[in-house]
């Protein structure tokens, strides 16, 4: 029966995302063996100056983890207490901390030389438990000449060697290659379906989303759903996971603690038992815990693979501002995410895209952070009634990195150079939407849809047309996403503008403030993009 081996150091015990990992696996007896080896030492630091106790009295307090401390450098001690230990958790499928003492003799890197820190005192402590003299000699006992060992070990030297020649004999990688392996292809190249069948009535945009969620899993067995109040009794703070756990069971659809690094993690894991996760993280402002899984495994996993290991993961992230969420509700994420390469950004502003969408990233073998407002989710926001749409049918689906022109100019006014195109997402659809009612025919609005991979053939083609753009994004304006968007426009339609790209977005405010008022004082809106369009249009 399969179980997992997890091996760390015990000086990585201090890191909060150990601990969460901790608490999932106690919390639902999950059969895996943490190996930890304990040197006393982080790189320079002391395990005195680090930690309070060592990792077996640490994981104590989590209870339902079984424990043992053994002497590491004892190879025969060691290999038979792995084998008990990998035999019980295989048989009664619980957790497992195995917390091995020993040594430390060599070097951290080969520019940190152990002689930098460490005395010779302790030098000689560690050197005394070395396992190969210790080993050796508990070979000679049960009979083994010196010579037999002498033999492995000059056959174990002949084989590094001549890995070793052959690795420094091997070509170098061809510079071109450098940008393979971002991303691992995907199958969803253009838009399939019926988007707005007949006879169906409109649905919200949080509905589409669970509806689109409903087929997933109906379709797709290896779909799992999981995150913060997902399950029963709550089905999600917005309700985006109403009775999926009541349909598809506790093992498919299961709720998690307050731990984002673990809720975005784990999906590494459950791509390679072949499981397709889609998880959840409540608000965008809780993202940030969970970024060093992004940045650091699960976006760099199908590059650093040559392809192999693309981690095929959803994430849904409800964002954006209204109705005074205040500044830990209400946050917008997308230039912090994009900033990161190797993870796809979604962003859908209407019921239809939100399924279309869903569809794509869930099939995209890629990570994919689709980012749904909540403001959006039920239409209760002051004209954002477009949202609802019909639900388009069940085998819709729209590929990323295309955006929709969801208002056209007038040909006439085209020709006469008397249009301003809007660039705009989310929430930034609506307000442009309203402004544009002020100026009949004189607006072109894309809506991006996906912020990566962009749609720029759209946006490119458009601002041609026009000559004018303004850019509208929810974010604070400085240093945005919406920002360099208007640096790129800038260079590559240079000499088809007649104004320079303007760009409105929230102020550069370190929060949403919780005050309704502060907050609409804050926030871009209808009248603001209204204002800001007149001044290109020269109105």
């Amino acid at each position: 029966m399969p179980i997992v081996i997890c091996s760390l150091g015990d000086a990585s015990v201090t890191e909060g995302e150990v601990s969460e990992a901790l608490q999932f696996a106690a919390l639902h007896q999950l059969p895996i063996i943490y190996l930890v080896q304990d040197n006393g030492w982080g790189i320079s630091v002391t395990k005195e100056e680090a930690r309070l106790t060592n990792a077996s009295d640490f994981v104590k307090g989590f209870g339902g983890i079984s424990r043992i401390s053994i002497d590491g450098s004892d190879f025969a001690h060691s290999y038979e207490v792995m084998k008990n230990v990998v035999d019980e958790v295989r048989r009664e499928r619980h957790p497992f901390l195995v917390h091995a003492k020993v040594p430390l003799l060599g070097h951290h890197t080969s520019g940190v030389r152990k002689e930098f820190y460490r005395t010779d005192e302790d030098l000689a402590k560690h050197f005394a438990d070395d396992p190969n003299p210790k080993l050796k000699k508990k070979l000679i006992e049960c009979g083994i000449s010196e010579d037999e060992l002498r033999a492995i070990e000059n056959e174990t030297i002949t084989h590094i060697q001549n890995d070793f020649n052959a690795a420094v004999a091997s070509p170098e990688p061809d510079a071109a290659t450098v940008s393979n392996f971002v991303f691992a292809p995907t199958s969803v190249a253009e838009e399939k379906g019926e988007r707005s069948p007949q006879n169906k009535e409109k649905v919200l945009m949080v509905d589409a989303a669970l509806f689109a969620i409903r087929e997933i899993m109906q379709q797709y067995p290896e779909a799992v759903l999981y995150g913060q109040d997902v399950g029963r009794r709550l089905g999600g703070v917005f309700r985006e996971a109403a009775t999926l756990a009541e349909q598809f069971g506790d093992n498919r659809v299961f709720n998690t603690a307050i731990q984002e690094a673990y809720i975005i993690g784990s999906t590494v894991g459950m791509c390679a038992v072949g499981l397709k996760p889609i998880v959840e993280v409540q608000f965008a402002d809780y993202i940030y815990p969970g970024l060093n899984q992004l940045v650091t495994e699960i976006s760099k996993s199908c590059y650093l693979s040559c392809g192999k290991f693309p981690v095929q993961t959803l994430i849904r992230v409800p964002i954006g501002a209204y109705g005074g969420g205040g500044p830990y509700h209400s946050g917008s994420v997308e230039t912090t995410l994009l900033s990161i390469k190797g993870i796809k950004v979604v962003y859908p502003s209407n019921a239809a895209d939100i399924k279309g969408l869903m569809k794509a990233a869930f099939l995209d073998p890629n990570p994919v952070v689709m980012l749904e407002h909540k403001g959006l989710y039920w239409s209760k926001v002051t004209g954002t009634e477009d949202a609802k749409t019909i639900e388009p049918s069940s085998d819709y689906i729209i590929p990323l990195g295309k955006g929709n022109i969801v208002l056209h100019a007038n040909k006439n006014y085209v020709e006469t150079g008397e249009t301003c195109c809007i660039i705009t997402y989310g929430m930034g659809v609506y307000w442009a939407k309203a402004a544009a009612k002020n100026l009949d025919g004189k607006v072109e609005i894309i809506d991006l849809r996906t912020l990566f991979p962009l749609d720029e053939d759209l946006i490119f083609n458009t601002v041609k047309k026009h000559g004018k753009c303004l850019i509208v994004t929810e974010e604070q304006q400085n240093n945005s996403f919406a920002e360099a968007l208007a640096g790129r426009i800038s260079k590559a339609c240079f000499k088809q503008l007649d104004a320079a790209v303007e760009v409105i977005g929230a102020l550069n405010l370190p929060a949403v403030p919780m005050n309704v008022a502060l907050e609409n004082a804050m926030l871009p809106n209808a009248d603001k993009v209204l204002k800001k369009l007149k001044e290109l249009l020269g109105n």
